[in-house]
């Protein structure tokens, strides 16, 4: 049997559909945008709002994991590390979701503790995962949550901590099994991390692979997510 009589392969069925998806998101997006602009002033903000950005932008996350898993599967998800501005880089990640900060009341800063102002990724990339992880941090956050940068040995780990209730311990003890189904208490699937870990591997330098962790604590208490980048 050719490949024509066994049909089209689901997987790049899945992807071409979440490509539409991500597009009519996008449309839905910017829609909302222009209309948010025409409103009265004294209509802005509330927490309605908050909900439908921050939801925009968990949907638009997940969208782009996907997309990238598959990528991944298929050797198709080139990397270009290049130097980049540390500081730069943090504060872009923030102002990508000042609004949502804004409307959850969660005061958001970040340090910077290396030797070099320059980091050495791929920038597209490691600012998906740790767009993610921002997302997920303010939907879990009280009121505070910080980004970091430092080095640890001869490894640049960015950082993102919350005063949350932290990660649960069950993903605790399976730190290397990223994808561990749907936990029912929060729906989360393990996506996330699984993409973040992928995404860390592809980040080779001398022989070391970057990689992620997550514990609860730092400065914050809650939730910390490393991502470890030779």
């Amino acid at each position: 049997m050719n490949r024509d009589e066994q049909g089209l392969d689901f997987s790049t069925v899945i992807a071409s559909t979440v490509h539409d998806m991500k597009n009519s998101l996008s449309a839905l997006i910017q829609a909302h945008d222009q209309w948010l602009a025409r409103l009265p002033e004294v209509l802005h903000g509330g927490s309605e709002q908050g909900v439908m950005e921050h939801e925009f932008r968990h949907l638009n996350g997940m969208l782009v994991q996907l997309l990238g898993l598959y990528k991944l599967d298929i050797n198709q998800l080139p990397i270009c590390p290049d130097y980049h501005e540390l500081d730069d880089f943090i504060e872009a990640q923030l102002a990508a979701q000042q609004e949502v900060l804004e409307h959850r009341d969660i005061l958001a800063t970040w340090r910077l503790e290396t030797e070099s102002p320059l980091g050495f990724f791929d920038r597209e990339l490691v600012a998906s995962v740790v767009g993610n992880v921002l997302t997920n941090a303010i939907r879990h956050a009280g009121h505070a949550l910080q980004i970091s940068i430092e080095d640890v040995g001869e490894q640049l780990v960015i950082s993102v901590n919350d005063d949350g209730p932290g990660y649960p311990q069950r993903m605790l003890e399976r730190q290397q099994d990223y994808v561990q189904g749907i936990d029912s208490s929060t729906g989360s699937t393990g996506l996330g991390l699984y993409f973040a870990a992928r995404i860390a591997a592809l980040h080779e330098r001398n022989g070391v692979r970057g990689r992620i962790e997550i514990s609860n604590g730092g400065v914050l208490g809650g939730g910390l997510f490393r991502l470890y980048l030779p």
